[in-house]
């Protein structure tokens, strides 16, 4: 029997729903019939909005899909201008303040406490410069990631940005991959640090090359079935495929077209590409797609290029991001900014437009840690640049703690989410700044901190990996997360492995001083954490250090999940004024 979401999307779903939208947008958010919510909410994904959790009932989260994180500086604006005049809520966060934007780690813009009734406008002000939110969220093709300064690297093998402006065309708002199982992630890299982060993709075309008839031709290798989430991790598997550029149109139709017509629809557990390649393996999964899905001889794999990868590598060598100066193709320089958290306040993302053009910049970039670059800085103005005033805040050459600290929503809106997650990894990396020496020669230490187990803050793939839990101390429910170490991509990946469960979020940094501790007095010369880590079995991982209260204080301790907002003075849920009208008014029962 097709699953409960399946009989809701064949009532309604895809482009169909706008109209529906902007129809509650008109009468308000009272007129969602409060038995039908849950059919709506599963349908205005599709259009890129989440219903926010329990205790802020008519506010939304809207996700604006940025292909390969692309953006130009009138776009850029454009968010800030949205978010400053619409994604203000009845609260404000105390680290954040009342308007902000969020940079995702698959290189979209969240923007939060949005009303219905403003869906209609926001859509016009977006559109007007190229953007928009269709399938930025649902069951269907996804935002496609990947390098923002792809063309312009001159660190890369080809450019692949004409191909994901292919794709995304084709591929949004196409009603034959419209309506698949479950939502459809893809990766497309063409540079040689492995920035596409492909591994962890339901479809990766990843960079290589092949004699073809004599010529050495530059593309693609196939992998398939890649993903993080509900604590069963699997890294996309090889389908022995090479892709010219030229069909990578074909190949991504008939891939998603298979994933369409065989992953379950009964069972939306499994029904994610990563349990069919379980179910079938890489030959199955590439004989069909020849047999059922292409209508050319599918080469077989080329020499990959997987040995320069250095993206989120825990390379000791490299440091493994975007964020500093980097040389492009044309003598200019693109300068990657760290952005704690990805979170940025609406004025200063106005502000990083307005800098961006006036330096002459076309482009400007987000990554998959969270961080934002901007394009097209010529040499005799890099000096200028970086001496910005904006910079002093999102710097090109942060502290390895503030570089490399990534975390998701939270309960501050996440309904999955268990524990504060935002605010507190902010706190997180400036305690161990102040107070945790950085062992020697470590330029980028990643930890990553997710409020669930639906892992979009990819914990699994950090050195130190942060994954929420409940856990009780002194008798009391407390705020808590299992800990990984060890994780992370390039030529050989490998997950974290969890060492320590349920540890009380207050005596997270402690943790953490202790490891880093245990590393500096016991690694050889040169030796990245990540081997450090890898060398060692479990039981020697658990025996490294200790978790341990320190001076840090953590104001989120208590059950954040039962709020109605983790930072408002009265959090509890019947302090709550949602629902609220267009205005932002409390609707009573009478209403």
């Amino acid at each position: 029997m097709p699953s409960k979401v399946e009989g809701w999307k064949d009532e309604a779903y895809g482009t169909e729903v706008r109209d529906s939208l902007y129809e509650f947008a008109d009468e308000g958010w009272d007129a969602i019939p409060d038995d039908e919510q849950d059919a709506w909410f599963e349908r205005f994904k599709w259009w890129g909005l989440y219903h926010q959790r329990k205790g802020q009932e008519s506010y939304f989260m809207m996700r604006v899909g940025v292909p390969m994180g692309r953006l130009t500086p009138e776009q850029l604006r454009t968010i800030g201008e949205v978010a400053r005049e619409y994604a203000i809520g009845p609260v404000e966060n105390p680290e954040f303040g009342a308007a902000y934007a969020d940079f995702t780690t698959r290189q979209s813009v969240q923007l939060h406490w949005i009303k219905i009734e403003d869906v209609p406008d926001i859509f016009e002000k977006l559109e007007a410069v190229g953007l928009g939110t269709m399938q930025a969220c649902g069951d269907s093709w996804r935002n496609i990631v990947g390098s923002p300064v792809a063309g312009r690297d001159a660190d890369e093998l080809l450019d692949v940005w004409p191909i994901v402006q292919d794709l995304h065309d084709e591929f949004k708002g196409n009603d034959l991959y419209a309506n698949l199982p479950r939502k459809w992630k893809v990766a497309v890299t063409g540079d040689t640090r492995g920035a596409g982060q492909g591994d962890i993709n339901d479809l990766a075309f990843e960079p290589a090359v092949k004699n073809i008839d004599g010529e050495e031709v530059a593309g693609f290798n196939v992998r398939v079935g890649g993903g993080l989430a509900r604590k069963e991790p699997r890294f996309a598997r090889d389908i022995d495929v090479f892709c010219r550029p030229e069909n990578a149109s074909e190949v991504a139709a008939g891939l998603s077209g298979l994933f369409r017509d065989h992953g379950d629809r009964e069972d939306r557990f499994n029904a994610r590409m990563k349990f069919l390649v379980d179910e079938w393996g890489p030959e199955e999964v590439r004989e069909v797609l020849q047999d059922d899905y292409v209508d050319y001889e599918l080469p077989t794999a080329g020499e990959n290029r997987r040995d320069q990868y250095d993206y989120n590598a825990g390379r000791a060598d490299a440091p493994g991001d975007y964020v500093g100066v980097h040389d492009q193709h044309d003598g200019n320089h693109f300068v990657g900014l760290s952005v704690l958290v990805g979170r940025m306040g609406a004025q200063e993302v106005i502000e990083l437009a307005d800098l961006a053009d006036e330096y002459g910049s076309e482009m400007i970039g987000l990554t998959q840690r969270q961080n934002v670059i901007v394009g097209d800085i010529a040499s005799e103005d890099l000096g200028s640049f970086l001496d910005e005033q904006l910079l002093d805040s999102y710097s090109p050459d942060p502290h390895p703690f503030l570089r490399g600290s990534i975390a998701c929503t939270g309960t501050e809106y996440c309904s999955l989410s268990i524990v504060e997650t935002k605010n507190r990894m902010v706190r997180y990396a400036r305690w161990l700044k102040a107070n945790v020496p950085v062992p020697e020669g470590v330029e980028d230490f990643h930890i990553h901190l997710s409020g669930c187990t639906a892992s979009c803050a990819q914990p699994q793939i950090a050195d130190i990996s942060l994954r929420g839990m409940k856990a009780r101390k002194d008798g009391e429910p407390v705020e808590a997360f299992d800990v990984g170490l060890g994780g992370g991509l390039g030529e050989n990946p490998e997950f974290a492995d969890w060492v320590e469960m349920r540890v009380p979020a207050d005596e997270i940094p402690g943790y953490v001083r202790n490891l880093l501790s245990a590393y500096e007095d016991q690694r050889e010369e040169g030796q990245s954490f990540r081997d450090f880590v890898r060398e060692r079995d479990e039981d020697e991982m658990q025996a490294l250090a200790d978790p341990e209260e320190t001076d840090y204080d953590d104001p989120y301790m208590h059950n954040t999940k039962m709020t109605w907002y983790p930072y408002a003075d009265e959090d509890d849920m019947t302090d709550s004024p949602a629902p609220t009208d267009a205005r932002g008014d409390p609707i009573t029962s009478d209403d």
